[in-house]
């Protein structure tokens, strides 16, 4: 079993009576792309802050490798890579310089391990022209080159695709898998870009109001039946809803036209058209679909459409 990189228990952050983030806990494994989902304000970007020391948290903890955040803070951050919101170089020096520089803030980084970081990354094209020629992506990949330098478990992204061009979305995304997998790398990413996570991450965390509200690993949205939709093209949509309804009980119905659209188990629907048959409803197209990542986040975040707590116990 892969071992445990990151953990955070009860982590808690308010200012004044506002909560930002509300008794956070969640666990990440070496190798795994853990997404952090949620709207603007949601609590992200700091969680990750209190995660990586930079913002004092009210309650709580965070270990990395073992280590406690607050009881042994540098042996923690030690093993800590990453970019909160966008990674800053010196744009008259080239990449190289720039890598060079970072290396010398660190203890034994070897020659070697700048020359395979940029390998790594794409860059060894470019990495001794200057920064200021580079394409935002260029420097997306230089600043992961940084946070890479000095071996890191955990890499931390703070909204990584954002104003990134489609290819070099794309790039990213491969990127982060190859480090992830290559060097069983854990890599916590925070985001709202919910089609890019969904193809970049193995487990997705939904947060809201500073809540965690819903993990789900990608693995189980792909195979997720449990509220998995199914619609049927029927001609007396009505009846057949109040049939459903009487007989399954489904969370979600809708009708638009002589289309139904039910909330329900895949394996149900050779029990719904045994009913509607019996009925005489005539079926002319019976389909379902499994719940997609958009799905689950809209229905977390509207589950919570109510103003945020003001108050918590035990900060």
């Amino acid at each position: 079993m892969n071992k445990v990189v990151l953990k955070v228990e009860n982590l808690t952050k308010k200012f004044n009576e506002r909560i930002a983030v509300n008794s956070l806990t969640l666990q990440i494994y070496e190798g795994e792309i853990f997404g952090f989902l949620g709207p603007n304000g949601a609590g992200k970007t700091t969680a990750i802050r209190m995660i990586t020391g930079l913002a004092k948290m009210d309650n709580g903890d965070v270990y990395i490798c073992g280590k406690s955040i607050k009881k042994d803070f540098e042996k923690a951050i030690i093993n800590v890579g990453g970019i909160i919101e966008n990674p800053e170089m010196y744009k008259n020096l080239s990449g190289l310089e720039n890598l060079k520089y970072y290396a010398s803030l660190y203890d034994n980084i070897p020659k070697e391990r700048i020359k395979n970081i940029v390998e790594l990354v794409g860059l060894s094209g470019r990495i001794k022209d200057k920064v200021k020629t580079y394409s935002l992506g260029m420097k997306q990949r230089l600043g992961i080159a940084q946070a890479l330098l000095h071996y890191p478990k955990l890499l931390i992204l703070d909204e990584p695709t954002n104003g990134l061009d489609p290819e070099g979305i794309i790039d990213l995304r491969r990127f982060l898998k190859k480090v992830a997998q290559k060097n069983k790398m854990a890599i916590l990413i925070s985001s709202h870009n919910l089609s890019e996570m969904e193809l970049m991450c193995d487990s997705i965390g939904i947060i809201n109001h500073g809540k965690l509200e819903s993990i789900k690993t990608i693995d189980n949205l792909k195979n997720y039946n449990t509220n998995g939709r199914i619609m049927l093209k029927v001609n007396f949509p009505n009846y057949a809803g109040k049939l459903i309804s009487q007989k399954f009980n489904p969370e979600k119905m809708s009708i638009v036209k002589n289309v139904l659209t039910v909330s329900l188990e895949k394996n149900k629907i050779p029990d719904i058209t045994v009913l509607l048959v019996s009925n005489g409803i005539s079926i002319y197209s019976i389909s379902s679909q499994n719940q997609t990542l958009e799905d689950v986040f809209l229905e977390t975040v509207n589950k919570r459409a109510l103003p945020a707590p003001k108050g918590v116990n035990n900060v």
